[in-house]
Order: C-alpha cells, then sequence, then structure tokens
C-alpha cells in the first residue's frame, strides 16, 4: 500500500511485522524472565498483568515456543467465553487426550488427573499457559483454581500463567488471587523504548532513513500512552497519511492530524469507554 513510497520491503506496524521487535523492550525481557524463574523453580501460580495492547498474549506465545523447544508438556487456552468442559477438553487434547465435549464433568477431570499422573511418574513437568483470564466466567474460574491446587503426587510439576488485563483481573476470583505465586506485571512503555521500537522496526523492513522526525516520535508515544499495540496502528496510519501526503518524513504535525481523523476522541476518553463495554 505505501511500502514502495518509503522503500520499504514490508508494512512495518503491520499485525505479523511489528511483533519480532517488542521483546528488545526492558520490561519485555524481565517478564519473559520471571515467566522462567516460576518453571524452573517449580512454583504452581503467577499472574501476568497489564494493560490491553502491552504484549501479554505475545509474551505468552514467546514462552510456549521456549518451552515446545526444551520438551515441556505444554497446554494454551483463551479463557474468554470458555465453558468449564471446552477449556478441559482443550487443556486435555494438548496433553495428548482425546476427551468427550458432552462427557460429565467428573469424567473429563478423572481423565484429566490420570494424564497428570503419568507425567508426574515420568517427571515431566507441564505447564499450562491461560490467557484472557480477565473475561473468565464464574463457573471456568472455579474450574481453573481447583486445577491451581490439585495435589496427586509430591512427584507432580505443574505450573500455571494466568494472564490478563490489570483492571478486571478480579474476575479470576479471590481464592485464585491468593494461590498466587509470583505476579508479573508489563507496563507500559517509556518514551526512548517507543522511539527504538519504532526504529527497529523500519530497519526491519529496509528503510535506509529515518522516516520519523524526532517530535513526531514523540507525540506518537504520548498518543498511545506507552501501549505497543497503540503505537504500532498509529505509527502505520502514519506512514499511509505521509505516502498519501507525498511528505518525505513524517512531523508531529502529521502524527496530530492522523490522531483526529481516525480517534477523534482524547486517549484518556477512549480508553474509558473500553473498559465501560467490557464491564
Amino acid at each position: 500500500m505505501y511500502q514502495s513510497y518509503w522503500g520499504l520491503k514490508f508494512a512495518p506496524f503491520s499485525n505479523g511485522a511489528h511483533t519480532a521487535n517488542l521483546h528488545y523492550n526492558d520490561a519485555f525481557r524481565e517478564a519473559l524472565a520471571r515467566l522462567r524463574y516460576l518453571v524452573e523453580l517449580r512454583h504452581r501460580l503467577g499472574l501476568l498483568t497489564g494493560p490491553a495492547g502491552s504484549g501479554k498474549s505475545l509474551l505468552l506465545g514467546l514462552f510456549a515456543g521456549q518451552l515446545a523447544r526444551e520438551g515441556k508438556q505444554l497446554a494454551r487456552a483463551s479463557l474468554e467465553g470458555v465453558q468449564p468442559g471446552e477449556l478441559l477438553c482443550t487443556l486435555g487434547a494438548q496433553l495428548g487426550l482425546n476427551l468427550d465435549p458432552s462427557a460429565s464433568m467428573a469424567l473429563l477431570w478423572r481423565k484429566l488427573t490420570d494424564r497428570l499422573l503419568e507425567y508426574a511418574y515420568q517427571q515431566l513437568q507441564v505447564v499450562v499457559l491461560l490467557d484472557d483470564a480477565d473475561e473468565v466466567s464464574a463457573p471456568t474460574a472455579i474450574q481453573v483454581a481447583r486445577l491451581a491446587q490439585i495435589d496427586l503426587s509430591p512427584q507432580l510439576s505443574l505450573t500455571m500463567v494466568l494472564a490478563g488485563r490489570e483492571q478486571r483481573i478480579g474476575a479470576v476470583g479471590q481464592r485464585l488471587l491468593e494461590l498466587v505465586d509470583l505476579r508479573i506485571d508489563l507496563p507500559a512503555w517509556e518514551e526512548n523504548d517507543s522511539a527504538e521500537f519504532i526504529r527497529r522496526s523500519l530497519q526491519a523492513a529496509g528503510c535506509a532513513s529515518p522516516v520519523f522526525d524526532d517530535r513526531a516520535i514523540a507525540r506518537l508515544h504520548e498518543l498511545a500512552q506507552g501501549i505497543p499495540r497503540r503505537l504500532a496502528k498509529l505509527a502505520d496510519l502514519a506512514l499511509l497519511a505521509g505516502a498519501g501526503q507525498k511528505t518525505r518524513k513524517i512531523d508531529e504535525q502529521l502524527v496530530e492530524a492522523v490522531q483526529q481523523e481516525f480517534y477523534p476522541l482524547p486517549v484518556n476518553v477512549l480508553q474509558s469507554a473500553e473498559l465501560a463495554a467490557s464491564q
């Protein structure tokens, strides 16, 4: 769309392209290290929180890839809109079970616990990653808490990670929150993090010279409030608008114009509306 104008091999801030550059952020690396600590010390439950768009799902995906390469027994699921039996079947399928969704909860639990016992006897570590925990239903949260408290054998090594938006993480229930061994927060970025992300993303796409001036980057960071997903969307739209206007460099005024055209409400108002809609 605008790649040829800017001399880019691909759109640097599209959904798939920009994610490779997120893990250069110090906070992102620290969060990944804490997840590793959780598993290596065989703790039972970790909690990963952060604002919407801060990279929680991406972090879980990178962590899952590392665990799979290490031979860990891994199951991953989203808790959004998932019923209790559906969750057990989803986790069971990734642990090598073929469970019938129409079976009773008692049968599903028996088969799942039998598989966990097998792994315990084989001294295999099991890791369960559960995303969108802030959207979990109360009945499903009860089953997650049951799994977090399961005590089948001294040899059982089961680590679970729940991830969700910090504003609504209370949806998992007080009991689960009390069981958390380690809380990991993904904070919003500092301005230098945003600048480095933009630089790396453009460089990876083959950009030969800077496209955004310093004030444009500062304004992008301010409007996105340090949230990577918002930053990437605004930067992508700015590239599109800049190509349309045939400008040679994107400045603060162009970024402001993009904000007003596509996101006419102040960012804090949009955040409040998003939060209200999710409640």
